[in-house]
C-alpha cells in the first residue's frame, strides 16, 4: 500500500492537464529522492514548481505530510497570495509559501524552487566565509552562489524585496544560518544543484574538521566550471541523470507517481 492509499488521498489526475501532471510526478519524484538522500527535515522545507500556464500558479507540499509521502495527487496547488486553488484538505506552511512565493514571481526562469535545511548546509551558512572553493561540487556552486542574511523565521512579506535582490539571477542561494536553496528551469535541474550544493557543503565541513591549511582552487578554474560542464553534460542540466533518479525510485516505491 502506498502513500496515497493509506492517507486515503484521491488521484486528481483526471482533473488536471497532461502538462500539469508531469510536474506533479517530476516534483513529487524530487520530494521522495530528497527523503532518500537524507535532506529532508521531517515535515518542513519545500519545494514548489510552477503550473504550466497556471499564471503563477505553483505547487507545494501538503503541510504534515513527510517527503517520503508525498505524491503527485497530494501536492496543494496555490497561487502568489497563498490561495488554494483546488480543494485539497491540506494545508501549507506559511514560511514556505513567503520564500517561494517570492522567487517564483520575480524570476520567470525559476519554474522550480528546491529548499533544504540539512545539516551539512545549516553548518556552512553558519560559517562567516560561506562556501569555500576547495572541492569541485563548490566550483560549480561559486559559479552563481549569492547569500541572503537570516531576518527570522521566514514570515513577513517585507522581507521579499530583500530576499529577491540578494538572489538575483544566480541559481544557488545560500540563506545565511538557515539553509540552502536553488533554483531551476526544471525540477531536475534544480535537483541536481542541490545535489552540487549540498556535497559542496558537505565536503567543506569534512575538510574542515581535518584540521589542517586547505588548498584553495585557483578563480580560472571557477570561472570557467559552467562551460566544462555543458562539455561533460551534453544536455540539459539535470536531464542526464533524471531518468536514472526516477528508475531509482520506482525500485524503492513507485507510489509518487500516485
Amino acid at each position: 500500500m502506498n502513500a496515497a492509499e493509506r492517507l486515503d488521498i484521491p488521484s486528481v489526475r483526471h482533473r488536471v492537464n497532461a502538462e500539469e501532471w508531469q510536474v506533479r510526478i517530476d516534483l513529487a519524484a524530487c520530494y521522495r529522492l530528497v527523503a532518500v538522500f537524507g535532506w529532508s527535515d521531517l515535515v518542513f522545507t519545500h519545494i514548489t514548481a510552477r503550473v504550466p500556464g497556471g499564471d503563477h500558479a505553483f505547487l507545494i507540499n501538503p503541510y504534515g505530510l513527510t517527503f517520503d509521502e508525498v505524491t503527485a495527487s497530494s501536492l496543494v496547488k496555490i497561487d502568489l497570495h497563498g490561495n488554494k486553488l483546488d480543494d485539497s484538505p491540506f494545508r501549507v506552511n506559511p514560511a514556505g509559501f513567503t520564500i517561494h512565493s517570492a522567487i517564483h514571481e520575480a524570476r520567470e526562469d525559476a519554474h522550480c524552487v528546491l529548499h533544504t535545511h540539512t545539516v551539512n548546509g545549516c553548518a556552512v551558512a553558519a560559517q562567516e566565509s560561506g562556501v569555500q572553493p576547495i572541492s569541485q561540487a563548490s566550483i560549480f556552486v561559486l559559479n552563481s552562489l549569492a547569500y541572503h542574511d537570516y531576518e527570522g523565521v521566514a514570515l513577513n512579506d517585507d522581507e521579499k524585496p530583500r530576499l529577491v535582490a540578494d538572489f538575483g539571477d544566480k541559481t544557488y542561494l545560500m540563506l545565511r544560518n538557515h539553509g540552502l536553496l536553488t533554483v531551476g528551469r526544471t525540477v531536475a535541474d534544480a535537483f541536481l544543484s542541490m545535489y552540487n550544493f549540498e556535497s559542496a557543503c558537505a565536503i567543506q565541513v569534512r575538510a574542515m574538521a581535518g584540521g589542517t591549511l586547505l588548498r584553495p582552487i585557483p578563480e580560472p578554474i571557477i570561472a570557467n566550471a559552467m562551460h566544462q560542464a555543458r562539455q561533460v553534460t551534453q544536455s540539459e542540466y539535470g536531464a542526464l541523470a533524471w531518468p536514472a533518479l526516477l528508475r531509482k525510485l520506482e525500485r524503492l516505491d513507485p507510489g509518487y507517481r500516485s
